[in-house]
């Protein structure tokens, strides 16, 4: 039941810092202007719109990849053309600054 209740409401359980160890990328999918305001040291900006045309190139590099935008809508989006591209560990991290105290 919680389980289920955690896939209903967007609950996580995921382990952003063992992700990290594993060499995950991140990914922040805002615009560059967003991006250059504040952005989680490390990640990489490719705005939504460009997620496609950069998926072979994330999947080639075999690592996880977190997607992180403002709120986790747009990250929602990225992580669905990602996975529709092959990426098969991919993980929306959600608002970059909440997910930079996960990390």
């Amino acid at each position: 039941m919680l389980g289920f209740l955690k896939k209903l409401f967007g609950g996580s359980s995921t382990d952003y810092r063992a992700l990290m160890d594993k060499g995950a990328v991140i990914i922040d999918v805002r615009s560059a202007a967003e991006f250059r305001d504040g952005h989680i040291p490390g990640s990489r900006n490719i705005p939504l719109e460009q997620v496609g045309a950069k998926a072979a190139e994330l999947k080639k590099a075999g690592k996880p990849v977190i997607t992180v935008c403002r709120s986790g809508n747009r990250s929602g989006m990225a992580k669905a053309k990602l996975r529709a591209a092959g990426i098969d560990e991919v993980y929306n991290g959600g608002g970059w600054q909440s997910l930079i105290t996960k990390i």
